[in-house]
């Protein structure tokens, strides 16, 4: 692991009107907040019917987090992805963030990936909140190079009040149902180097925005990342009355993120949504919603399966000795083979045939018939 470079400033600090903003976030109003929304990403200055250059989504749900020697906590998972192009390269993103109701991160992870032919570059970044504070590792891979990996720590009092990625997509979300953005709205951040920085919120009106062909009332926020040596990043978001996004820009970046589905104006009273389109066949590999999905199930039964050969090492030594007999042997009929094989180990069974639950017929041979002795007794 190479030793995280140096970053020179002062510990971001939470502002007094963010604190009290924090502290007033109720039940109901997180509950407004958990949904799910696809949009489309466009070139900046396009017509974005004709010039879609991929998807970006987010969703937000109730979600268990569970962590080895912890009790499990209920919080908000919050999952983000994006797939298009950049330059002619095809590139992609996720992330998958668990934050409590006080939107204090508790795990956080988040992966871009480019790919640049036979070089491909891919970099992600994981945090993780602990008794001391949080520990930040980026790791770095670039083609068939050796990854490169830093890793930073922050205590407690530097974090209070942290929003990163995810706790942000939230807190937008709650600006976006109240319509209103406090003065002063300031909290540390940290930045895609994994540094401490500062992050500012501020309403910049309401205005007239095409949502598809038909125009709708949105709420816009800008959200600025400061970071002490680069220039700030900042982001531009477009909100519905019902909290929903309408339009996402970073402010210098050739793409944007439209809404184009007209059906969600009907939530807020816009326009009737359309009649329904055909069903389209999915691609769950193209859905990175479904993919991440997928591949969150199958690293969960991967690793159950695994837990339980390690409990029962038997199994190994009886299937290998299975096998080995059926090779040798090579009868013409394996499932009778197992059976008479299998049946000294269920002497602790109680009686009753195995293949009763499918009805089918045991492939053992039927035992003679017991008559009684011919002394009656």
């Amino acid at each position: 692991m190479e030793p995280a470079p140096e970053c020179q400033q002062e510990t971001p600090a939470l502002t007094e009107a963010a604190a009290e903003f924090l502290s007033l976030i109720g039940p109901e109003e997180l509950e407004r907040c958990l949904f799910a929304e696809t949009l489309e990403m466009v070139a900046a200055g396009a017509q974005p019917r004709d010039q879609a250059g991929g998807r970006w989504w987010v969703a937000a749900r109730w979600a268990p987090y569970e962590r080895a020697g912890e009790p499990v906590r209920s919080c908000l998972l919050v999952q983000a992805g994006s797939r298009g192009r950049q330059d002619g390269a095809p590139c992609s993103s996720t992330l998958k963030a668990y934050v409590t109701p006080q939107l204090e991160t508790l795990e956080q992870e988040e992966q871009e990936r480019l790919e640049l032919g036979a070089h491909p570059i891919e970099r992600r970044t994981h945090m993780v909140s602990h008794q001391h504070g949080m520990t930040v590792t980026k790791t770095l891979w670039e083609g068939e190079a050796e990854p490169r990996c830093w890793s930073f720590s922050y205590g407690r009092a530097e974090l209070r009040g942290l929003l990163p990625e995810g706790a942000s997509l939230l807190l937008l979300r709650v600006l976006a149902c109240r319509w209103a953005v406090p003065p002063g709205l300031i909290f540390p951040s940290i930045n895609t180097e994994g540094h401490l920085c500062t992050s500012s919120y501020r309403a910049l009106g309401i205005q007239q925005q095409a949502v598809g062909s038909a125009e709708a009332e949105v709420f816009v926020i800008e959200r600025a990342v400061h970071a002490s040596v680069d220039v700030s990043t900042v982001w531009h978001s477009s909100f519905l009355p019902s909290g929903r996004l309408a339009r996402r820009v970073q402010v210098g970046c050739p793409m944007l993120v439209l809404l184009q589905d007209e059906s969600v104006l009907s939530d807020t009273g816009g326009v009737e949504p359309k009649p329904p389109f055909p069903k389209q066949p999915l691609d769950w590999e193209e859905d990175i919603q479904l993919c991440s999905w997928f591949l969150d199930r199958k690293e969960e039964l991967q690793a159950s399966h695994a837990t339980y050969v390690q409990q029962h090492p038997e199994l190994q030594v009886l299937l290998a000795d299975f096998l080995q007999a059926l090779l040798l042997q090579q009868p013409h009929d394996p499932v009778s083979f197992a059976a008479q094989f299998f049946t000294p180990f269920a002497h602790q069974q109680p009686a009753g045939t195995p293949f009763a639950s499918t009805r089918a017929a045991s492939p053992l041979p039927s035992p003679p018939p017991r008559h009684p002795p011919a002394n009656g007794e």
